[in-house]
């Protein structure tokens, strides 16, 4: 009778697994050690026991033992699953169940997807055939080479092999910790996108970003929208930030602003770099430094700036068309070198200097100041020194010519000079009334000027005094100038705005109006540096 019962067992096996053999939408039984049909334990389905192998449309489904719902293309598989498809992914848990209709599997029970680049271990897992998406609703760990991600749900695109994570999600590696609510993950070239409120936080630094790439295998990284990267002792903002950790390197494009927390200072432009192991930094395109001492800030423009040295050894380079603006001074020249170790700047060809309404000019001009103090302690001009204003009511111009000057500020204003050697001076002289009296002509050996408010209140002659005060009429408008007198009032730098020549601003507003569109337009293009590979641009099959 036993005999009679197992030849009718694999009479139906072999029966049913050529017909469905011949249906590739069926699920196809290759082998089983047992088979049975027990309509108590599994109404209308057939219970395989020891090494259960099933296949459907090239899936392959391994277990110990199975319920299969012939007539509904279903099956429960128990202990040991697995899910195989191709070389693509592996689908291993204690239970599972596989549609062949809809062509969809569901894992649980310590399930885990594997990938030849990466490992997925949560507590269930689906999975979409006809999609060829895996997603999951339960707390999910994921490794790949040196990455750990952990998230609370997620997708997996077979074919593009790429993880999709809408909630909390958090990348692990040795280097860096990336949190984010919406990522974008390659396993197979590692490439991150971050989308919405991102930080990325590590030894070297923080950044934060609310669009942005990351290479997890090339340590390359591109942020847009609301970025920065933030130091010890620097912040770096900008509408695009590229950033390499293995040097150290980054750059910023358009509204850059590098804040030096430390140092008290800001550098703006609309392109930087930065190395921060050699404690460098270029800027260019409206490039712009701006220190802050007490209740003042000094303004310095080029068209080239370079920052370079670690905290009280740094040097300020600026290049081309130089201008600098403080409230009671400013001044132009063609480069500026600044140590803040020395305390001294140096004003390098064609120098001028504005102190409130007196001009200055000299071959060479440097400004020192005080690091105890961090203000202005003096002033030195050398060689063909030339101090000019105008006559507060008339025409007419205050000269004062000498071959070197060297004066004193006093709580950051220019309080007082020394013009010494073959000193020159033409003073128009008025008494209280403010009516003139006289021109003031002479020769001296060195002169002392006092000045209150930023205005001449006193000079002083010294040495050799050879001088004639002449009233208006009988000194001749030729001879109320002196040799090498340029008036260059018009250039004079009035508010910190000034400090940008005309083509600059032209520049600027195009570059913030590109800015503008871009914010405008949904669904920007990410445009990735050529360093990082550009876009994972492998499409769905």
């Amino acid at each position: 009778m036993k005999k009679l019962l197992f030849f009718g067992s694999c009479f139906v096996v072999l029966s049913f697994q050529t017909l469905l053999a011949q249906d590739p939408k069926k699920i196809f039984v290759e082998h089983s050690d047992y088979f049975d049909v027990n309509q108590v334990e599994a109404p209308d389905a057939a219970l395989l026991t020891g090494n259960v192998r099933v296949n459907h449309d090239g899936i392959i489904m391994t277990c110990n033992k199975a319920y299969y719902f012939q007539n509904e293309n279903y099956i429960k598989a128990f202990g040991n699953v697995q899910l195989v498809q191709g070389d693509t992914l592996y689908l291993n848990s204690k239970y599972a169940e596989y549609n062949g209709n809809m062509r969809q599997a569901f894992a649980t029970g310590n399930a885990k997807m594997r990938s030849p680049e990466s490992t997925l271990v949560t507590d269930t897992i689906n999975f979409d055939r006809n999609i060829q998406e895996v997603f999951y609703n339960t707390n999910g760990i994921i490794t790949n080479r040196d990455n750990t991600l952990k998230s609370k749900s997620g997708k997996y695109f077979v074919a593009e092999k790429k993880f999709q994570f809408l909630t909390a999600v958090t990348i692990t590696n040795p280097k860096y910790v990336i949190k984010s609510n919406h990522l974008d993950y390659y396993s197979n070239s590692g490439h991150s996108y971050l989308f919405g409120p991102s930080t990325i936080t590590s030894k070297a630094n923080f950044i934060y970003t609310e669009k942005g790439f990351y290479d997890t295998k090339k340590n390359l990284s591109h942020f847009l929208r609301k970025s920065y990267i933030k130091y010890d002792d620097r912040l770096i903002e900008g509408d695009s930030l590229y950033y390499d950790r293995n040097r150290e390197f980054a750059s910023a494009t358009r509204n850059v602003k590098i804040t030096d927390s430390i140092n008290r200072g800001i550098v703006k432009g609309h392109y930087a770099e930065l190395y921060k192991n050699q404690d460098s930094m270029f800027v260019t395109k409206r490039a712009v430094a701006v220190n802050f001492v007490e209740n003042d800030s000094v303004y310095i423009h080029g068209k080239k700036m370079m920052v370079t040295g670690p905290e009280g050894n740094r040097i300020i380079r600026a290049f081309n068309n130089v201008r600098f603006f403080k409230i009671d001074m400013s001044g132009k020249c063609d480069s500026i070198h600044s140590n803040s170790k020395t305390a001294l700047t140096k004003l390098i060809g064609n120098p001028i200097l504005w102190n409130g309404e007196s001009q200055i000019t000299g071959d060479i001009m440097h400004l020192i100041g005080n690091n105890t103090t961090k203000k202005l302690d003096s002033l030195k001009v050398l060689n063909n020194t030339f101090l000019v204003s105008k006559d507060t009511l008339g025409t007419g111009f205050n000269q004062v010519k000498g071959q070197n000057l060297f004066g004193k500020f006093l709580d950051g204003k220019l309080h007082d000079v020394d013009i010494i050697k073959n000193t020159e001076v033409i003073y128009y002289m008025r008494n209280d009334a403010q009516e003139l009296i006289g021109i003031n002509k002479n020769v001296s050996s060195k002169i002392n000027i006092i000045f209150d408010k930023n205005e001449i209140e006193n000079i002083t002659f010294f040495k050799q005094v050879d001088g004639t005060i002449y009233p208006e009429k009988e000194l001749p408008e030729p001879d109320r100038k002196l040799r090498g007198l340029i008036w260059r009032g018009e250039e004079r730098i009035k508010s910190k705005d000034d400090i940008f020549p005309p083509e600059e601003n032209i520049e600027n507003e195009k570059l913030v109006q590109q800015g503008k569109d871009e914010d405008a337009k949904e669904n920007v293009p990410m445009k990735i540096r050529k360093e990082t590979l550009n876009y994972d641009k492998k499409k769905k099959k």
